[in-house]
């Protein structure tokens, strides 16, 4: 009988941005270069799981290690006085 592979939920902060020509780009503060895209938020968090799942896949594939979570980060928006 074959031993089923244990499976455990990681959870990792999105940045979704919005795109100049419509939807969202998705990008991932753990994961520099992990970046995707999707017409519409419902979209755009589709293919961000999509994507990140295969970059862990790759990265769990050459043994490396992945990058611990452990807070999640606070983004806010500051308020810059400029010239008119």
């Amino acid at each position: 009988m074959k031993k089923a592979l244990k499976r455990k939920i990681l959870e990792y902060p999105a940045v979704f941005s919005p795109a100049i020509e419509g939807g969202y780009n998705v990008s991932f503060p753990d994961f520099p270069g992990c970046v995707t895209c999707g017409d519409n938020f419902e979209h755009a968090k589709a293919m961000a799981k999509e994507v990140l799942e295969l970059w862990i896949e790759e990265l769990e594939s050459k043994k490396e290690e992945l990058p611990t979570y452990l807070e999640k980060p606070i983004i806010d928006e500051i308020k810059v006085s400029v010239s008119a």
